[in-house]
């Protein structure tokens, strides 16, 4: 289970994370949505400290850091228990994919380059690209990127995988091939929390949406609930600029 509490996290002064509370259950799947600037991303950010909180709790499994007093071994440890899917793919120009999902075996897992190469093999066979091991990710498409960034994320068997909008710097011919994997992991009971800006994806692939706005969550539930009958003025307002065709009311 992953827990966050009174999370809060400013820039200067712009505070764009005004007490954020959200619990996420093991193997479950929370989509993020939400407009540019309302703390989404900053949030996935500082659950796995690539972004400092200023105050606040972060609970991953049996393990809680406290915000404020977090030293360098608890944000380690903290980072060992999530993987982060970026926007940007983020790979290793001069690896091959094989050696970019193998890296974080052999310097994070210390596994032996065998070992890692064997796992590192069967995941990239996982996201359909077995004919790609050597290949690098200048000769890779966007789609195949983030599918190698993707394998690489599980190669850690992380207790939550974090997506930054996977899908967002994609051509729009590939998305449905990233979604397509995704959609699989999920099937797996494999704990994940997605920001996109897909709707029909979130409410596809999620069990649990939450709507930020201004820094705070204006509304969470299922996505039944929220898509179709969202109770808060500020969500209603959102959807129906999204998907107008829905028409919600208010």
């Amino acid at each position: 289970m992953i827990a966050l509490s009174n999370i809060t996290k400013s820039f200067g002064r712009n505070q764009v994370l005004k007490g954020i509370d959200l619990t996420v259950r093991k193997g479950e799947v929370v989509a993020i949505l939400g407009p540019s600037g309302s703390g989404k991303t900053t949030l996935l950010r500082c659950l796995n400290y690539l972004e400092k909180p200023d105050e606040g709790i972060i609970s991953v499994g049996d393990f809680s850091v406290d915000c404020k007093r977090a030293g360098k071994k608890d944000i380690l440890r903290l980072r060992r228990k999530t993987a982060m899917v970026f926007q940007q793919y983020n790979l290793f120009k001069h690896m091959t994919a094989l050696e970019n999902v193998m890296e974080g075996l052999v310097v994070v897992k210390k596994l032996a380059r065998g070992e890692a190469r064997v796992r590192s093999v069967g995941l990239l066979n996982k996201v359909g690209l077995g004919n790609k091991l050597d290949a690098y990710p200048s000769q890779l498409s966007g789609g195949q990127q983030q599918r190698v960034g993707i394998a690489r994320a599980l190669a850690l068997n992380p207790e939550v995988i974090l997506l930054d909008e996977p899908t967002s710097a994609l051509d729009p011919e590939l998305v449905g091939e990233v979604q397509s994997v995704i959609r699989g992991i999920a099937k797996e009971g494999i704990t994940m929390i997605i920001v996109t800006h897909e709707m029909g994806f979130a409410q596809d692939v999620a069990g649990h949406v939450v709507f930020m706005d201004g820094g705070v969550i204006v509304e969470q539930g299922k996505p039944n609930e929220l898509f179709q009958t969202p109770k808060e003025e500020r969500t209603k307002q959102f959807l129906n600029r999204i998907r107008p065709e829905l028409n919600y009311s208010i």
